[in-house]
């Protein structure tokens, strides 16, 4: 029998307490507090799994068609969809608020939090792009905190494998302030292989970079950053979702309606008073 398959054993003395898992949830969380990543199935079914790979292909066309394709590409942003939920494919809307991953996040981070970001992320074949260097969701930070403040949340829309730059994670990174050694990295980085329509959740402290897409085919993804309100957002979604009558009221709070900074000191007490 291989290491590998020898069975963990579960005998113990000493312990006077245990965490438990209830469900796959829970367990997810655990793993990722203690590694700082974990993959989670979202639960869409083919058709919808169809549906938001034609959303995201329309919008990325269109997207280039009003910015500019030379544009973006002249300042490394061809490869990016900034904001997607705001630009009228409801199915972004959908999946920044999706019920399995809010849950997971309310797990992981105390009280309330926000969407900071959501941008669809294309890992081109055969070519470098921005998000092949390491990198924590909120950059140039060094210290840790003894739980996330934020949560990344990578949606797979094409299926992550070796051979199409599949994310790398350096496991247990959240907990260290310094970024790793060069020799460090080499040997304890894992490459991160996902099934299309799965999440890839990082505490967003956790380093973690673009593997090289070596396949034919670009591989398309949609991420998203859960924070505490006290981080800014990368782009202000209040404005774009202002009127909107559409939005239940957990969509409200989840895109910052509310969280503004206050323009004066009336407004400030205003809001107070509501409290």
């Amino acid at each position: 029998m291989s290491p590998a398959d020898a069975a963990v054993p579960l005998a113990r003395y000493g312990v006077l307490d245990q965490a438990t898992d209830a469900d796959a949830l829970s367990s997810a969380a655990a793993q990722l507090r203690r590694v700082g990543y974990c993959v989670i199935d979202a639960g869409l079914s083919a058709a919808e799994l169809g549906e938001l790979s034609a959303a995201f292909d329309r919008l990325h066309e269109r997207y280039l068609a009003v910015h500019g394709a030379a544009r973006m590409a002249a300042i490394d942003e061809h490869n990016t969809i900034r904001a997607p939920l705001l630009q009228g494919e409801p199915w972004f809307v959908r999946l920044a608020s999706w019920p399995r991953m809010l849950a997971l996040v309310g797990q992981l981070i105390t009280g309330r939090f926000i969407l900071n970001q959501q941008n669809g992320v294309i890992n081109p074949s055969g070519q470098a792009y921005n998000q092949g260097a390491w990198h924590r969701d909120l950059p140039y930070q060094h210290f840790v905190a003894d739980r996330p403040i934020a949560v990344n949340a990578l949606f797979c829309l094409d299926e992550f494998r070796a051979d199409n730059g599949a994310t790398w994670v350096l496991p247990g990174s959240h907990t260290q302030a310094a970024f790793a050694s060069d020799a460090d990295l080499k040997q304890h980085a894992v490459q991160v292989s996902a099934p299309a329509g799965a999440f890839i959740v990082l505490d967003a402290m956790t380093f973690h970079c673009g593997g090289v897409n070596h396949s034919p085919r670009a591989r398309r993804a949609i991420n998203h950053v859960y924070a505490i309100p006290h981080i800014r957002q990368q782009i202000g979604l209040s404005a774009g979702f202002a009127g909107d009558g559409s939005l239940s009221a957990q969509q409200r709070s989840l895109f910052g309606l509310g969280t503004e900074e206050p323009r004066s000191i009336d407004e400030y007490l205003a809001r107070r008073g509501l409290q």
